[in-house]
């Protein structure tokens, strides 16, 4: 019996890793174990076959305790080419099952991997691994020779034969993918039973071929002690656009959605557009300063505007943010972060943009920013940031990034009737109304919809009165102005709960502090170090901007702070500026995740070995 595993399936973009990967992960979650996923894409539409940069990997975790991350060390590599297996062997754990694919291993792909010559399944440093060398691709065209396929239809049902196998290797149902299999190509029999006759082969050549007594079948028992309730696999962005449909409910507003496409926030619009039954409008715009500016129109005529983009299109949105700044309307601007500048590496995980979110506008115009700590936790901060904008009159960021966006788990479904509602008040009594009164409470002006009789007005960038909504050059109005809009998303403080450990507690002698994906390594490796007796505790931080009104004195009250980012310390710095306290970064620029021991390594550096027998 096996408590947890981590397997990681590799190959061409074209091999089919994503939806073997994705498949596993259905039957994994239909069996009842926990899980976290890793969907790693390469950048390139097209990438040679065979090529190092064109590999594709799909990457989980799963087992019997809770996961919250998908793993380090791999416990199998499935690699179905050199390529696969010159990127991903590293990451291989001694005594690993490595399953190859020794059809693609010809001459002609060793060389694009950088092999040369040799083999490296012939090579020593295998030794350390337990193997499975099957041809699949001969076994996989003898399995769907009845079919009627062409060679390069044939070869495209190896990825079900591997999943065959490993379904088998680890005591998984394959009934269901069957059944999944028939309903995708039912007007399509030649596939259909092509795919279902590899997918069996590779079933029976795990139950029929005596593969050595450690090699399988395995079995990991469900997670025990899960709440009970309706369950479903959900990746963020998922979770992110069932968050803004229930916002659209609970605020009684009509969404609009408007993006242009990047990557990897482009799945955000695609899955919105599939739900339009929930009165919301998706509009894919010509270029990113339009989907901001039509937001902002959606805004301004009394529905709730909505725009996302990564970083290098959150700068092109700015002026526009700016302006729905300036005109005080509500906004939602989210942001799946990717890595490094300019194009960098668009498919993988950073958190490049938090000075961008905090700090990246023209003039002194602070805005809420908050982020979501784990894939179903998208759901809950897209709710916040409807609640936030609408009650404040204010954009909000949004915080997401590319594995949060692309990684998944299980996901209880919540009740959306427990969630109490936020419909905004629109006024409609003309008496003594101008475009910028303020709300004493928040400071929000109030929001008129176009059209209201006896409300007429404008709003627009040009600095406007305090007291009349008229346009002001006004110095000293100015000054009153700005200190008013900073003063009012300073307020929104008072609406955010305390800061608490997530483990430990204040005054322990370290506290790791981190925002946003980090979330799941942090308290796995915290977690681990405090299991061995180590004084060490967790913050995560959600609200970004404002911070919680109580950060400063819980973050003083620990021995030292040790702030954990994928970024050159954006955080840190924050911290460092708004409370004189003396953290230390633990930086990653890599464009994949903190591993846990890559943290708690960290603590254990600052906190000595074990502190108990």
């Amino acid at each position: 019996m096996l408590v947890d595993v981590v397997i990681r399936f590799a190959g061409d973009s074209g091999d089919g890793m994503q939806l073997t990967g994705s498949q596993f992960t259905d039957a994994t979650a239909l069996h009842g174990n926990d899980f976290a996923t890793f969907p790693d894409f390469p950048a390139e539409i097209r990438a040679p076959a065979g090529a190092l940069f064109g590999v594709s990997a799909f990457q989980i975790h799963f087992g019997t305790n809770e996961v919250t991350t998908p793993g380090d060390g791999l416990d199998v590599l499935v690699a179905m080419n050199p390529a696969a297996l010159r990127t991903n062997l590293p990451d291989l754990r001694a005594g690993g099952l490595l399953v190859v694919d020794t059809g693609a291993f010809g001459a002609r792909n060793l060389r694009k991997a950088g092999y040369g010559d040799e083999n490296p399944l012939d090579h020593p440093a295998t030794a350390a691994f337990r193997c499975i060398e099957v041809d699949v691709t001969r076994r996989v065209q003898d399995a769907v020779a009845g079919f009627g396929l062409t060679h390069r239809q044939s070869v495209r049902c190896k990825n079900m034969w591997v999943l065959g196998l490993l379904l088998w290797l680890y005591g998984r149902d394959r009934t269901p993918i069957l059944e999944g299999i028939a309903a995708k190509f039912a007007d399509r029999p030649a596939i259909r039973d092509a795919n279902t006759a590899a997918l069996d082969a590779g079933h029976a050549f795990g139950e029929t071929t005596e593969l050595p007594s450690e090699t399988g079948p395995y079995h990991v028992p469900p997670r025990h002690g899960m709440e009970p309730g309706l369950y479903r696999n959900v990746n963020g962005t998922e979770a992110m656009a069932f968050g803004l449909l229930a916002a659209g409910h609970l605020s009684e507003l009509p969404i609009t959605f408007a993006s242009y496409p990047i990557t990897p926030a482009s799945n955000l619009l695609h899955a919105l557009a599939a739900h339009k039954e929930f009165d919301v409008t998706t509009f894919q715009a010509e270029d990113e300063i339009a989907a901001a500016c039509a937001a902002i129109g959606a805004s301004w005529a009394g529905g709730l505007g909505i725009t996302s983009s990564s970083g290098p299109g959150i700068a092109l949105k700015a002026e526009a943010i700016t302006y729905a700044a300036m005109v005080e309307l509500p906004l939602i601007v989210i942001n799946t972060q990717r890595a490094g500048p300019s194009t960098g590496m668009p498919t993988k995980a950073e958190q490049s943009d938090l000075h961008q979110a905090v700090f990246g506008r023209a003039a002194d115009t602070p805005l809420p920013v908050l982020a979501a700590a784990s894939p179903a936790e998208c759901f809950d901060v897209a709710i916040e940031a409807a609640r936030i904008a609408t009650r404040y009159m204010t954009p909000v960021i949004v915080l997401s990034d590319a594995y949060l966006a692309n990684a998944s788990e299980p996901w209880r479904i919540p009740d959306v009737s427990r969630y109490a509602p936020f419909p905004p008040s629109f006024r409609t009594d003309p008496s003594g109304f101008h475009p910028y009164l303020r709300d004493p409470a928040t400071l929000a002006r109030p929001w008129v919809r176009p059209g209201t009789p006896g409300l007429e007005h404008r709003v627009g960038g040009i600095e406007k009165s305090y007291d009349t909504g008229d346009i002001s050059y006004d110095p000293d109005n100015h000054q009153r102005m700005t200190d008013v809009r900073s003063a009012k998303v300073d307020g929104i403080a008072a609406g955010v709960p305390d800061q608490k450990p997530e483990a430990g507690a204040a005054g322990a002698t370290l506290a790791v502090v981190g925002w946003g994906s980090t979330w799941g390594a942090i308290r796995q490796a915290v977690e681990r170090a405090r299991a061995d007796g180590l004084d060490v505790a967790h913050v995560h931080v959600r609200h970004l901007w404002p911070l919680p009104r109580n950060l400063g004195g819980l973050l003083r009250s620990f021995g030292s702070v040790l702030v954990a980012e994928m970024n050159k310390g954006q955080l840190l710095r924050l911290l460092r500026s708004e409370y004189l306290i003396e953290a230390e970064g633990l930086a990653k620029v890599a464009g994949r995740p903190f591993g846990i021991g890559e943290i708690e390594a960290s603590i254990r550096s600052r906190l000595g070995p074990e502190t108990h027998p």
